[in-house]
């Protein structure tokens, strides 16, 4: 039977007093001392903070992040593998390998591209199965299999011409018209390819 406020007393309902409330603690601090006039990035902070989604990342992954040349066509792959790496760890929440190279690739198009179900499933003819990243020998095996996926992703791009900064969006549109009636994982019922 679902319990409605009136089923309770006073002094049970004071054992849920606010400090008790641990809420993504760090932005729920921030956002209660708003003052002043909103924003759009206080606004997407705000949705960020309802859907559970924020995602913070420690001001040192930030800075080798920002080691990367917006312009540069060489990928370092060094760096990435530290990126990534640092990224995927599990007190990063909500970020899995598909988040990572999303924030990679409009750090640099030209040498990152986002790695997601219908790209990966077009190139390689497969799903994507990716597991917990709660280890760090499953973080070094997306990061290998991200550095693998640029590489066989700009192969690609080569032999059918596609302009490598767009791969990832032409590619999910072609799976999206000629895959459409192949579920992705995590979607509805699966047909194993």
């Amino acid at each position: 039977m679902l319990k409605k406020i009136t089923d309770f007393t006073s002094d049970f309902i004071k054992k849920y007093s606010l400090p008790t409330f641990k809420y993504q603690e760090k932005l729920t601090n921030k956002l209660d001392k708003l003052k002043g006039d909103f924003d759009q990035n206080i606004v997407n902070e705000i949705v960020l903070w309802k859907v559970n989604r924020y995602a913070e990342i420690p001001e040192k992954t930030l800075a080798k992040i920002n080691q990367i040349d917006k312009n540069s066509i060489q990928i370092d792959e060094a760096l990435t593998f530290e990126i990534v790496g640092a990224l995927l760890k599990s007190e990063n929440k909500g970020f899995g390998l598909p988040m990572v190279s999303t924030i990679l690739r409009f750090k640099n198009p030209y040498i990152y591209q986002i790695i997601d179900q219908r790209v990966y499933r077009f190139i390689y003819g497969k799903n994507l199965d990716l597991k917990s990243t709660s280890n760090h020998l499953e973080i070094d095996v997306q990061t290998n299999l991200y550095l693998k996926y640029l590489i066989d992703l700009r192969k690609h791009c080569d032999e059918f011409n596609i302009p490598f900064k767009a791969a990832d969006r032409i590619l999910y549109l072609i799976d999206k018209d000629k895959n459409k009636d192949i579920p992705l994982n995590k979607y509805g019922n699966r047909k194993k390819i």
